[in-house]
């Protein structure tokens, strides 16, 4: 081996041998708030999370340091990604994450969190490049009561380096979107420059993704409004494998929040590609639909940031 690998799994050992941490005490108790937010989020709709219990995914919500806070130089995760950084394994990669719950958690309790590595295996050679996976065991506990458990594993690797530009993917082998008759008046609509939203000329309701009944109203009778295209980056993602058909990648995908229907219940998004660098993107800002023809049946919507 070499002696890069020498002095990972020497340093692996060293954070091994330090063991648990400290317990970390959560920012604050459970909360209903907290709780109700989550539950908007998932659209959870259990009246056992209304009274008092807390859903167990959200032991790890607890103790989040924030958004301004820090795990602490002491946290084996951070230890690792620092040893990792300085090897050139610079990306990472989640993995797995298996979570085991001992009780529920009620609204008042205080969490506190404990971390210690368990592994780093590697090299090993990935789709995405050579790296190690990083195993880690958080462990939640009220008072010295263990409510739930985390065996999280990411993979921090170095990229491959980029095949030389050819002449481009052959687009002929993109993976089409199905077309029926709830979805054809909106795809017709991309082939004009049109960006279609559905409609129910029932009571009003607008829709997307289309469907072939209103969700409030359960009339059938579809009709479409045209938007203006312009909107905000409500999230985004940047996909870098697997390999897509058709597809240069990276491929920036971003949910867009349409300008004239933000006040609509619910607020109609659209999911489409974004053009540019996904490193000068940032969450609320400008897009304005435009199109990407791929051939005579086919004309794909695509984000184009406007600031």
């Amino acid at each position: 081996m070499s002696e890069t690998h020498d002095r990972i799994v020497q340093e692996t050992e060293r954070i091994k041998a330090l063991g648990e941490t400290a317990p970390r005490l959560a920012r604050d108790p459970v909360s209903q708030p907290i709780i109700n937010a989550w539950l908007d989020a998932i659209e959870e709709t259990d009246p056992r999370f209304t009274d008092g219990l807390a859903p167990p995914a959200m032991a790890q919500v607890w103790t989040m340091p924030g958004l301004r806070g820090t795990r602490g130089a002491e946290d084996p995760l951070s230890q690792a990604m620092e040893m990792l950084d300085s090897a050139g394994f610079t990306s990472v990669l989640g993995t797995n994450c298996d979570q085991t719950y001992e009780r529920y958690l009620r609204v008042g309790e205080q969490v506190s969190v404990t971390t210690q590595l368990e592994d780093v295996a590697g090299p090993k050679q990935t789709g995405v490049g050579e790296g190690y996976f990083v195993s880690t065991r958080n462990v939640w506990r009220v008072g010295d009561e263990v409510v739930a458990s985390m065996l999280f594993r990411v993979l921090k690797f170095k990229p491959r380096p980029r095949a030389p530009k050819s002449e481009g993917p052959d687009r002929s082998k993109i993976i089409r979107p199905v077309r029926n008759q709830d979805t054809d008046f909106f795809w017709e609509g991309t082939q004009l420059g049109e960006l279609r939203v559905q409609k129910c000329n029932a009571c009003g309701e607008l829709r997307h993704p289309p469907g072939p009944v209103c969700p409030t109203c359960h009339a059938m009778d579809r009709g479409y409004v045209v938007a203006s295209g312009r909107g905000t980056i409500f999230s985004f993602l940047v996909h870098h494998a697997p390999q897509m058909p058709g597809r240069e990648l990276p491929v920036t995908i971003a949910l867009v929040e349409l300008e004239e229907f933000r006040q609509a219940q619910p607020p109609v998004r659209f999911v489409a590609d974004v053009r540019g660098n996904p490193e000068d993107l940032a969450i609320g800002d400008p897009v304005v639909v435009d199109w990407d023809k791929v051939d005579d049946e086919l004309t794909l919507p695509i984000w184009e940031v406007t600031r």
